[in-house]
């Protein structure tokens, strides 16, 4: 019955939202600008973008697309909107499940908004829990619920024996053991997050290298002020919180929707994936990928990439303007960037240096963009050249999607771990052969250097003894967000 209604209301308002769209600018696509230096269009506006969202749709027999030696294969299935994992110690996979916000909506374009993007959502309900996923060493998993009763979880870090997850209102800490089935207990709760009205309510989260912090993403109460400054109090930031304490403090402000972040191996630096503000054309503004340098200001609401100024707020701040950071890479406009992971060699030399980028897809463009996982190249710790489709295949060729990419991690034997909200699904993506690189090689051989030969029997009396295998993968891996 519910379902039969939704439909009803969608055709209803569809000849409402097309005159809307009719009398906005309805200039042509251009190509999509990457990379460090973008050139930026002039904007557009209109009293609504033009929207097409692709409708969900059945994989069948396929599967998302990858790259040549490499197989894809779903290791957790009827998922309650899976947003963001962590590989544990010992090789299990946690799942962050849910959906959040309770913004009202301003305006009538706002409400016709939300019933044409619902309509490329999943119907599941928030699932507000964690879900274990334990490798049975055939390439299967098993699946179990770690913890429940959540509100909304998203970002999810280990530090030691502590879990901390990030939900939409608070932080929060779990005891962990390595190979624990299941919480304990109830999670003790860290620090509050805002979330008064929640209009960006994801929280994403890393550990610092060291430990000592979580940097938590904050986005904004709404795409340029509508609400008003005060909305916007302690929004579109990136918090420092200390992990003992609770105690924190703005890091870096005015990125619109930090959705999630990364600390770059070799150098620990913060980096993340922001979505940026709509409604200023198909080609406006980048989505962006960027170092979160402390103390920084990347010019959410004033301005956009740099000192280009948006119009719409007033009143302006010059010297906010002038203060705005440039981002150092372009993604394209409206991908919607959801998850970035840092590559390492066990993936493949391809692939080995980089970042890993989940779009989750627009809905804002009159030809969809987004919808897959690429990489990104780095060299000398900066990314270098043109995104590369990673996974893709999730947009059918008559428009409609069969799932929408939300977090990457990377696990140490080099699987790509990709959660996807529409499909309800986690994927994993690993090299048909391992790789076998100079740490691996070497700490292989470290390790059967060490290995204790084989004790033969005294006498024909005893039995035979058959040297023990030596397992090579009982070194914990570093938590990966």
């Amino acid at each position: 019955m519910n379902a039969f209604r939704l439909k009803s209301r969608v055709n209803y308002l569809a000849p409402l939202s097309a005159l809307l769209v009719a009398t906005s600018v309805n200039a042509a696509d251009v190509e999509q600008p990457y990379g460090p230096n973008p050139t930026l269009p002039e904007p557009e506006r209109g009293l609504l973008p033009n929207m097409t969202v692709p409708e969900p749709a059945e994989w069948g027999d396929q599967l998302p697309t990858v790259p040549e030696g490499y197989t894809i294969s779903a290791i957790g299935t009827d998922l309650l909107v899976p947003r963001q994992t962590i590989v544990l110690p010992g090789g299990d996979i946690l799942v962050a499940e849910g959906s959040g916000g309770n913004a009202p909506q301003l305006k009538p374009k706002d409400f016709i908004a939300g019933v044409i993007k619902s309509k490329g959502n999943t119907s599941v309900e928030s699932g507000d829990r964690l879900t274990l996923l334990r490798p049975n060493g055939d390439g299967t998993y098993e699946q179990s619920v770690f913890a429940e009763n959540l509100n909304a979880p998203y970002g999810l870090a280990l530090i030691d024996n502590d879990l901390f997850v990030a939900n939409q209102d608070a932080l929060v800490r779990f005891d962990y053991e390595e190979g624990q089935r299941e919480a304990s207990g109830a999670p003790e709760v860290i620090a509050q997050l805002p979330a008064e009205i929640n209009h960006h309510w994801t929280k994403a989260m890393v550990a610092s290298a060291d430990g000592e912090y979580l940097y938590v993403g904050i986005g904004s109460n709404s795409n340029i002020t509508e609400r008003g400054m005060d909305a916007e109090v302690n929004r579109a930031e990136v918090w420092e919180i200390d992990a003992e304490t609770g105690a924190h403090r703005p890091y870096a402000t005015g990125l619109r929707n930090p959705t999630d972040f990364a600390i770059q191996p070799g150098t620990d630096q913060l980096w993340a994936v922001v979505n940026e503000r709509d409604e200023l054309g198909p080609n406006l503004v980048p989505d962006y990928l960027t170092t979160v340098q402390e103390g920084g200001f990347y010019g959410w609401p004033y301005s956009y990439w740099g000192q280009n100024v948006d119009p719409r707020v007033q009143p302006q701040n010059q010297e906010k303007v002038d203060a705005a950071i440039a981002p150092d890479y372009s993604l394209s406009s409206h991908v919607a960037p959801l998850g970035v992971a840092f590559s390492i060699p066990e993936v493949g030399e391809a692939y080995a240096d980089g970042v890993f980028v989940g779009e989750h897809g627009s809905w804002n463009r009159a030809d969809p963009v987004g919808y897959k996982v690429v990489f990104i190249p780095f060299e000398n710790d900066a990314p270098a050249g043109d995104p590369i489709d990673f996974v893709s295949g999730f947009l059918t060729e008559d428009g409609n999607a069969r799932g929408r990419p939300v977090g990457v991690t990377v696990a140490p034997d080099g699987a790509v771990i990709v959660a996807d909200d529409l499909t309800n699904v986690v994927w994993r993506i690993a090299p048909d052969e391992p790789v076998v690189t100079a740490a691996r090689s070497d700490a292989e051989n470290n390790e059967a250097d060490e290995t204790p030969s084989a004790v033969e029997p005294a006498s024909n009396e005893a039995d035979d003894i058959d040297s023990e295998e030596t397992d090579t993968d009982d070194e914990e891996p570093e938590a990966q967000e």
